[in-house]
């Protein structure tokens, strides 16, 4: 640990801002039910499918369910083992969403980790803590250590009793971001999610897993979206003037609440959300992850405070605003989020890193909870 009031020489990415955030996590269904020949897909489909689509996603993170959302569970692992080390050179995280604590789909899913983890980022903990409470957070953390320790654990917040023991399933290492699962949450408090409304019906829990979650320094990956565009938004549209004019232009209803809730949840905190559909990957990304102006923004502001000798005491006046440490602060926000969803360019992330030893230990703290120091 550092003393409160010192300033770092050097800046270890992982240990003073936690690494990479799980960003825009898109759920990927290993073997696939085809509606149109009403059977599911066979190794090759399944094979074939992944190598198209799952290589190339611009999602930040690629997320394998084998809980709720897989029937051919033994099939899904199968293929797994013989597909996850073509995934060697990504450039997103992989996790795995694992079936209940206990249960014997849930020990099978540890083989499967056991054996491919040198591909695994995260294990994405369904139902954590339902039974047994923040045990299970422990015993698979314990667990990791004998197999990955470089493998974090996502638990989902999913009832009530999870979001109460919260804090319990936060205080191990291995926890640096938990997922709020909005829907089973929400059948758990009898409270009907309407798919336009549902960020304002659960906002009081969303709060209340956000406060505990700020002060144990963890990140929070918001909820699946059910309204499925039937148009993707371009990839070319990255400022915010960008985004609002091909919504007004050629956004469906349903690009409009997608985005939209993308955007609360980003101004909220989140570190990620996540998705069940590619169309809805770039409408959510655009939300979370400033843009090249926007960060523009930021660093000269932080040059401002510098050139003022005011980055720890004092305000400057920025194209017509008074501008104090607090407004310091939420500008290196900006250029620490576009660094943990990987839009920080080498010269700015360098400016950042200055920036972040010019700061005392406690200061940095403030602003960013996510590392280790």
């Amino acid at each position: 640990m550092m003393q409160e009031h010192s300033f770092l020489e050097k800046v270890d990415e992982q240990v003073v801002l936690g690494g990479y955030w799980p960003g825009i996590q898109l759920y990927y269904p290993p073997v696939k039910y085809s509606p149109a020949e009403g059977v599911y897909e066979s190794m090759e489909q399944a094979s074939a499918r992944m190598r198209k689509y799952a290589h190339n996603t611009k999602a930040h993170t690629l997320l394998f369910d084998l809980e709720d959302g897989c029937r051919q569970k033994i099939l899904s692992r199968e293929l797994l083992r013989q597909e996850l080390p073509l995934f060697e050179d990504r450039k997103f995280q992989i996790a795995l969403r694992i079936n209940p604590f206990r249960t014997d789909e849930y020990e099978e899913d540890l083989k499967l980790i056991r054996d491919m983890h040198p591909f695994i980022d995260a294990i994405i903990l369904a139902k954590a803590g339902e039974v047994y409470g923040a045990a299970e957070i422990r015993d698979l953390s314990a667990w990791l250590v004998g197999v990955d320790p470089t493998i974090e654990i996502q638990p989902i917040i999913e009832h009530p009793r999870s979001l109460k023991l919260a804090p319990e399933l936060m205080q191990y290492s291995t926890v640096r971001h938990v997922v709020f699962g909005i829907h089973d949450f929400s059948k758990a408090m009898a409270i009907h999610l309407t798919p336009e409304g549902w960020i304002d019906e659960l906002k009081t829990y969303l709060r209340m897993l956000l406060m505990e979650a700020r002060i144990a320094g963890k990140g929070v990956i918001g909820g699946v979206e059910v309204l499925i565009n039937k148009t993707p938004m371009p990839e070319n549209c990255i400022e915010p003037h960008e985004v609002r004019r091909w919504l007004d232009l050629h956004g469906e209803h349903e690009s409009h609440v997608v985005h939209q809730h993308a955007l609360v949840e980003a101004q909220m905190g989140l570190t990620g959300k996540q998705v069940i559909h590619p169309f809805h990957i770039h409408l959510c990304k655009m939300a979370f992850t400033p843009s090249p102006l926007q960060i523009e923004r930021n660093v000269n502001i932080l040059q401002a405070a510098i050139d003022a000798d005011a980055l720890l005491g004092g305000a400057i006046k920025f194209e017509g605003e008074m501008l104090d440490p607090p407004m310091f602060g939420k500008a290196l926000q900006t250029l620490l989020r576009a660094y943990a969803l990987h839009s920080l360019q080498d010269k700015d992330k360098e400016f950042a890193m200055d920036v972040i030893k010019r700061l005392p230990v406690h200061v940095i703290r403030e602003n960013w909870p996510y590392g280790m120091i």
